[in-house]
């Protein structure tokens, strides 16, 4: 099963994501998470560069990730296969549980990601454009959903319903309630 294929993995890259992106101070355009793999289109960073910036965020997402999935092995409901009588039982009638894996177990375990990353510079407005319709159409295009707005795991719904989601995205939206919020704060007081 490939790894990014795990909702909670999901929130967690999503979660990563938002933290990589205030600290090193870049603008998400848009991102789709596939099962084995994602798509993120950003600007450059303040502080570091985009291979930085990568570097760190898939780096979080594995450990994280690592321990989500070990939390999900070392859970006797997830882990077992469940026949008509539960979980297989031991000599003493007692359930049999796997043993979790070992944090060496990690190290020659799974991996996530792919070493190197594909980039892209993207100059103009119409090339953003036709790279955010490439990227949420993705699980479309793979069969996952039949619309772009049904896969939860995108920023397609911020374009389409300006959705605030896990990950401030750069968009009109933003900037509409970015001048909204400014606006409140400069209301005088009575």
């Amino acid at each position: 099963m490939p790894l990014l294929n795990n909702n909670r993995i999901k929130r967690t890259f999503l979660s990563v994501l938002e933290d990589t992106r205030q600290k090193y101070g870049f603008c998400v355009y848009g991102y789709v998470i596939m099962p084995e793999h994602f798509h993120l289109l950003i600007g450059e960073p303040e502080s570091g560069d985009p291979g930085t910036v990568m570097q760190v965020l898939k780096q979080r997402v594995s450990h994280r990730g690592l321990r989500v999935l070990h939390s999900t092995l070392s859970d006797p409901t997830l882990s077992q296969t469940m026949g008509k009588d539960g979980p297989p039982k031991g000599k003493d009638g007692a359930p049999k549980l796997e043993s979790p894996p070992t944090p060496k177990t990690h190290k020659v375990g799974p991996k996530f990601w792919q070493t190197r990353f594909y980039d892209f510079n993207v100059w103009s407005h119409a090339k953003k454009i036709e790279k955010l319709k490439y990227m949420h159409r993705n699980p479309v295009k793979r069969g996952l959903v039949a619309r772009p707005e049904d896969w939860p795991w995108s920023s397609f719904r911020h374009y389409a319903l300006g959705e605030i989601g896990p990950v401030e995205i750069e968009s009109e939206w933003t900037g509409l309630r970015r001048e909204r919020e400014v606006h409140v704060l400069q209301l005088p007081s009575d």
